[in-house]
């Protein structure tokens, strides 16, 4: 097993590798910008390396800085966590060939599967079932709405090298067309530095359900079962839940046979996700993320495999920590992410200073995040602050269970999204299961009759102490002063009668 590492990454998910190399004995080395010298994840791994800079480009983006840090504090492998360069072939290639060990899958699963067009040819020929749709790029409006004639309307334009709900748009009809193609090819570049979009069928109810997936040093894959992941804005996930509440034993065996089929197509290695849309009872291959997903300790409660650790397993060349064939799903977990942003004015970001944290207990719950106390939230990086996960012995005891581990959950210095997802778990419809990737849509999220007050009466608790505390400031500085005064007095006081007792 590695001795040292290097994590490539910020925040939460930085400090979630940093908590599980800990209890394995390695030592961990955290990269930080200027806007991180206080973070959670450079506070506690066992070295902390400056890459000088606020941007990602200069930073967590910055493949130079990352390999010296290494090579600087002696790490034998790094792990890039999810986002920034988790899906970069070019950064994994060149971590390898800097003679470090890559706690990912191979570079070339990275480059199939990270083409949205090149991942969806390799799996149709592996026999994996795939949303009806090009295998090419579009290069223009005009041949888009060729492709979109014959597949049917609806369809989603999609960028090829996407992800995280970016460049995506839908298009129900034919005048729509350019100026979405515009819109979806402009936000790629922006996003991905490329604009290439390809066409699939867009399902009009589907759900989001994804195969969590192991594939060990020797490739001998394990599927650890479904999460399912409708509840979603803009594309990007809100609530996670394992099992799925639709997939039955049978479907959950078909599904975990065609995510290993992707994964081995391929020679993974490491940890992945194989995501699928699901409809009517049929499911079509939509993407593999290949890394860890935001979701994973969702599968992590209901299995009890910690999957960080396995990654390092796997990376090292060790076997898995568990026995496939006892691999148990157990119970019902749910989780929810706690996302700076204000859920009454379009999800748009929040902004300002964490001045009260309050987190929740009890038996069965988990917070996963890197929020502390004056802790300074901007717009430079995910609104993501972390996750709130939950763990119960069926799906109505784990919805439960997240409700009043959210009522007890106190964010103050910036909106977030859990009233929304208070909101969502309380309907009759998450209830019943009876919900899709539009579900969140359509309701008419409004703050809770208390939740306006509430938070106007904590803003001015906050505001009456900064501004008692600006008042007691000359005080306090007079205190200090006398305390100091006193200290050197006695300081004084006491060297002269060490001096008197030398002399005597």
């Amino acid at each position: 097993m590695f001795k040292r590492i290097l994590i490539a990454n910020r925040g939460e998910i930085a400090l979630r590798v940093i908590r599980t190399a800990r209890e394995m004995g390695i030592e961990c080395v955290a990269v930080y910008s200027d806007l991180d010298a206080q973070a959670l994840h450079t506070r506690m791994a066992h070295r902390a390396v400056a890459l000088g800079g606020v941007t990602p480009a200069e930073t967590y983006l910055n493949v130079d800085k990352i390999l010296a840090a290494a090579k600087e504090t002696g790490a034998e492998a790094i792990h890039p966590g999810y986002g920034f360069l988790s899906e970069n072939a070019g950064f994994a290639h060149a971590v390898t060939e800097a003679g470090l060990a890559w706690i990912g899958p191979p570079p070339e699963a990275i480059e199939v599967m990270g083409d949205k067009i090149e991942s969806r040819r390799a799996m149709q020929t592996a026999g994996v079932p795939c949303v009806p749709g090009l295998t090419d790029s579009v290069a223009d409006p005009a041949s888009a709405i060729e492709a979109a004639e014959a597949i049917g309307y609806p369809v989603a334009l999609k960028a090829a090298a996407g992800g995280g709900g970016k460049g995506i748009r839908i298009v129900r009809a034919q005048e729509e067309m350019e100026s979405a193609f515009r819109a979806a090819s402009g936000e790629a570049v922006s996003s991905f530095g490329d604009g290439r979009l390809y066409l699939e069928r867009y399902l009009d109810s589907p759900r989001h359900i994804e195969i969590q997936v192991l594939f060990d040093a020797e490739g001998r894959g394990v599927s650890l079962f479904e999460r399912e992941c409708s509840i979603q804005r803009r594309h990007q996930k809100l609530i996670e839940e394992s099992p799925s509440v639709v997939i039955n034993a049978e479907q959950r065996a078909a599904m975990g046979e065609i995510a290993l089929r992707a994964g081995a197509y391929v020679n993974y290695r490491g940890a992945g996700t194989v995501e699928f849309l699901w409809s009517g009872g049929e499911f079509y291959f939509l993407e593999m993320n290949t890394r860890l997903q935001v979701e994973h300790p969702v599968t992590e409660m209901v299995t009890g495999v910690d999957l960080v650790a396995e990654q390092l397993r796997i990376a090292a060349g060790e076997p898995l920590g568990f026995d496939p064939a006892e691999l148990r799903l157990t119970g019902h977990a749910i989780e929810v992410r706690i996302n700076a942003e204000d859920p009454y004015s379009g999800f748009l970001p929040s902004t300002g200073t964490l001045h009260n944290l309050r987190a929740p207990g009890g038996p069965w719950v988990r917070l996963d995040g890197a929020m502390y106390r004056g802790l300074e939230v901007g717009l430079s990086y995910d609104p993501m602050l972390g996750k709130l996960i939950v763990w119960g012995a069926d799906r109505d005891q784990a919805i439960r269970r997240m409700q009043r581990a959210i009522a007890e959950m106190n964010v103050g210095g910036v909106r977030t999204s859990l009233p929304a997802i208070l909101q969502v778990l309380e309907t009759p419809e998450f209830a019943a299961g009876e919900f899709d990737t539009h579900f969140l849509e359509s309701l008419q999220l409004a703050p809770p009759p208390e939740f306006e007050p509430l938070v106007a009466a904590a803003a001015a608790i906050y505001r009456h102490s900064q501004s008692r505390r600006r008042a007691l400031a000359p005080q306090l500085a007079s205190r200090t002063a006398w305390r100091d005064r006193g200290r050197r007095s006695v300081s004084s006081f006491a060297r002269r009668a060490s001096e008197k007792g030398d002399q005597s």
